[in-house]
């Protein structure tokens, strides 16, 4: 099968369309045929050699990808799905536990594109302890998990601030959200559009240095993009709770209608390099996806 993978470690002109073997599922496992495989941080941090904890030890080629949807081989059931690398190929092998049915409106590329961000944001509002009525800040809000945790605070009744370019300003409106620009007097700024109860990193570059200025409770500060500054400021590392449940439950609400996933770009798997590209400019909004078959 073709996978976008890398031979050693390096930059996202590294990455190379090759043909790998074709993965087999063993016990409780499905041979899935991907259609659409969202693109992460994570794997741009597996691509240069910066593996996440709890990574299996690395054996080249490296094929990244941490979310897909595709179609269940044997049965040809159309899913929504996670795992820890490898799903960017034309086939990937998951436990029967780590897919969902994907939804018959929900379109490929925004399912592709759902299970890593979805499943972040989600996780952060349980461990920040986030609750209607209440105001959160969000650094980043127009990125993927940014845009995720926005929505679905803003569902459960919480007021959401958000920080982002100039020219991502209307779309965190569309999203619910305050918006506040970055950078220069950023902080005098957010004062005046909180006080705030709860805050999450998604872009990291020192935010969390303005935040802890701005939340008192430090437990209620978390950060997916600054692991160096939580341990020095005393926040919380989120980390993404992944499981089925969750997930159906977003695929639910993306359905219904009530969560938008932004698909910003979508690039075919032979283009996987500049995917990556894009992702790694830290430009735009929302998510970049692979499209597969």
């Amino acid at each position: 099968m073709r996978a976008a993978g890398v031979a050693e470690f390096g930059p996202a002109d590294r990455l190379r369309i090759m043909e790998v073997p074709r993965p087999e599922p063993g016990p409780g496992e499905l041979l899935v045929r991907v259609r659409a495989a969202g693109v992460q941080p994570v794997d741009l941090a597996v691509r240069s050699g910066r593996m996440p904890a709890g990574a299996p030890p690395v054996e080249f080629p490296v094929v990244p990808g941490n979310e897909f949807a595709g179609v269940v081989e044997e049965t040809g059931e159309e899913v929504v799905g996670f795992r820890m690398m490898r799903c960017h190929a034309e086939y990937v092998v998951v436990p029967e536990t780590q897919v969902v049915p994907k939804p018959e409106g929900v379109d490929w590329a925004a399912a592709g594109a759902l299970s890593a961000s979805g499943q972040t944001a989600h996780t952060a509002l349980e461990h920040l302890g986030v609750r209607k009525g209440e105001t959160l800040l969000v650094h980043g809000a127009a990125g993927g998990v940014g845009t995720m945790i926005t929505q679905l605070a803003v569902l459960r009744g919480v007021r959401v601030v958000g920080t982002a370019s100039a020219e991502n300003q209307d779309h965190l409106r569309s999203l619910g959200a305050v918006p506040v620009v970055y950078g220069d007097g950023e902080l005098d700024r957010l004062r005046e559009a909180g006080p705030f109860d709860a805050a999450l990193d998604a872009a990291g570059h020192g935010n969390l240095h303005t935040t802890v200025q701005l939340v008192g409770d430090r437990s209620r500060i978390g950060s997916i993009a600054d692991w160096g500054l939580v341990r020095e400021l005393g926040c919380r590392w989120i980390g993404s709770d992944r499981n089925r449940a969750r997930l159906a439950e977003l695929l639910d609400l993306v359905a219904a209608g009530d969560l938008r996933v932004t698909v910003r770009a979508a690039y075919p798997l032979e283009e996987a390099a500049k995917a990556h590209a894009d992702v790694e400019s830290g430009h735009g909004r929302g998510k970049v996806v692979l499209i597969v078959g």
